[in-house]
């Protein structure tokens, strides 16, 4: 089985937590399913081969400034956990990307594909993640060399775009033309339904947690590491810092929670100055941290450091950071969106707030803290969630769409 695996949502080097989930889905279906039996498909099927293409957008040199500027880092092939990866340019138009970004992004896509088929590969299945554009030009390119498409969904792609109406009628068309689709919670299953023909075959194959990655620490241990004062109590919030991630609501809890405790934001984006601007207006200040981006591979000490972690956000598909956090021993507060009733199951692990204003933010926080978690139990309950049947799943739905396209062909 070798995939040619296509999105947009890859890391690179000038983005290296871009589309980690995807990275890790891969990772873990390449080196197979480690607690599989002997029955199961992922012990009778090998080797497991795969090369991304993973496509970035090009821009004048003139005009690669801020977020751009990393672009011009990234080179035209490189390996990431041994997976080769290639990422070829698209053009991205200002005001015209949603429209025209299917078509640039196939353009570069196939004759990326074109040149490995060449080249000597040969590959079974065409494996597409994030449905809008980057399934779309998948779809293109899964026709023009006869491969099947399995798509994946995995958020706004199902919960947003499809509002609009010229990605609705792209969505459409691609979903009429793929052999299956994955959804990552089954609250998107639900949302994608209606868009796709009723004979596609939906399935739901959940983001499992890196248990050897994501490892409880020693709190204290964590603390020192970071340089994190021993006896505040801390909330952490992780992600982009954009809006849509809800640190905003966070900081504007703050006032209300004991002056003991603290926040630490890991992450960066173009909402940090307006966010400092806002922990300095409520005055916190000084118990807020922005810490930055941290390497993946870290971010287990700052969850075993935290006491709590916060994810208040607009919108989510499966958020991976709960159970990251999990697996650490720290319990969670999120908002009640979308996937994150599927992860938040448990009232020892954490809490759902169905409303974002501050003061149910922080009674949420303040019953977290003020009645700790056992944090053996938070881990036993992410250890639900290995990656071993999102692995099997897999497997068993390339077998099966893989089988079907020969037998339509024979």
């Amino acid at each position: 089985m070798k995939l040619l695996v296509f999105t947009t949502l890859f890391p690179h080097p000038g983005a290296p937590h871009h589309g980690v989930f995807v990275l890790e889905r891969l990772r873990h279906w390449l080196a197979g399913s480690s607690s599989s039996s002997g029955s199961s498909p992922s012990s009778i099927v090998a080797p497991r081969e795969a090369v991304v293409v993973a496509p970035v957008p090009w821009v004048p040199r003139l005009l690669a400034r801020g977020r751009h500027a990393a672009l011009w880092d990234v080179p035209i092939e490189e390996r990431r956990e041994g997976i080769r990866v290639f990422h070829p340019r698209y053009l991205l138009l200002p005001k015209m990307g949603m429209s025209l970004a299917p078509l640039t992004l196939a353009r570069a896509g196939l004759k990326c594909a074109r040149r490995l088929i060449q080249a000597g590969e040969r590959f079974d299945l065409v494996d597409a993640h994030y449905l809008y554009p980057d399934g779309v030009a998948a779809a293109r390119i899964a026709g023009s060399l006869s491969l099947p498409l399995v798509v994946t969904a995995r958020g706004s792609d199902v919960t947003l775009l499809p509002r609009y109406s010229i990605p609705r009628r792209w969505l459409r068309w691609m979903l009429a033309r793929a052999s299956a689709a994955v959804v990552v919670a089954e609250a998107l299953r639900r949302e994608l339904a209606p868009l796709a023909p009723r004979e596609l075959p939906i399935v739901t194959l959940r983001n499992g947690v890196d248990l050897e990655r994501f490892r409880p620490l020693p709190r204290d241990a964590a603390r020192a590491r970071l340089k994190w004062p021993p006896t505040r109590r801390i909330v952490l919030s992780v992600g982009h810092l954009i809006e849509r991630k809800g640190h905003h609501h966070l900081l504007a809890a703050l006032p209300r929670l004991p002056a003991d405790v603290d926040v630490k934001i890991v992450g960066d984006g173009e909402e940090r100055a307006r966010l400092e601007r806002l922990a300095a207006s409520l005055g916190v200040a000084a118990r807020v941290e922005f810490c930055g981006r941290m390497a993946h591979e870290e971010l287990h000490v700052a969850f075993s450091a935290a006491d709590a972690l916060a994810l208040l956000s607009s919108r989510e598909g499966w958020p991976n950071v709960l159970l990251e956090s999990m697996a650490c021993g720290t319990p969670v507060v999120a908002t009640r969106v979308h996937g994150t009733p599927e992860v938040v199951r448990d009232l020892a692990v954490g809490r759902l707030v169905d409303s974002t204003e501050p003061p149910a933010v922080a009674a949420a926080l303040e019953e977290l803290l003020s009645h700790p978690r056992d944090r053996g139990r938070v881990r036993a309950y992410a250890e639900d969630h290995s990656w071993t049947r999102t692995v099997d799943g897999m497997e068993e739905l390339f077998l099966r769409v893989v089988a079907s396209r020969r037998g339509a062909v024979a």
